[in-house]
């Protein structure tokens, strides 16, 4: 590691259900903090696929962008190669999530 740079701490599901476990009081248990989550994640996506865009006012706004077929480069050998048209899903945090950071 480069002197003076931080290892960058990352959260991932695990860290999260042990968050809303804590958060949601003493008789949960991680079962049911992984169902929430879960429920959470699965209606978000229900939500991008039927609507592709859900808003969580104060948090932020997932929304599918396309992304149009193009030719792009490999950087190992130079050759053009044809990327397909695409769509993949953007997030833009909201004022609520940027005033907590």
């Amino acid at each position: 590691m480069k002197e003076g740079k931080k290892k960058e701490k990352r959260w991932n599901r695990v860290d999260l259900v042990e968050h809303v476990q804590k958060e949601m009081g003493k008789e949960t248990t991680k079962a049911l903090a992984e169902s929430a989550v879960g429920a959470v994640l699965d209606g978000l996506k229900v939500g991008i696929r039927k609507a592709s865009t859900v808003q969580l006012i104060g948090f932020g706004t997932f929304r599918v962008v396309h992304r149009k077929a193009r030719i792009g480069v490999n950087p190992k050998t130079g050759e053009r190669l044809k990327i397909k048209a695409s769509k993949s899903v953007r997030f833009a945090p909201g004022k609520g999530l940027k005033e907590s950071l």
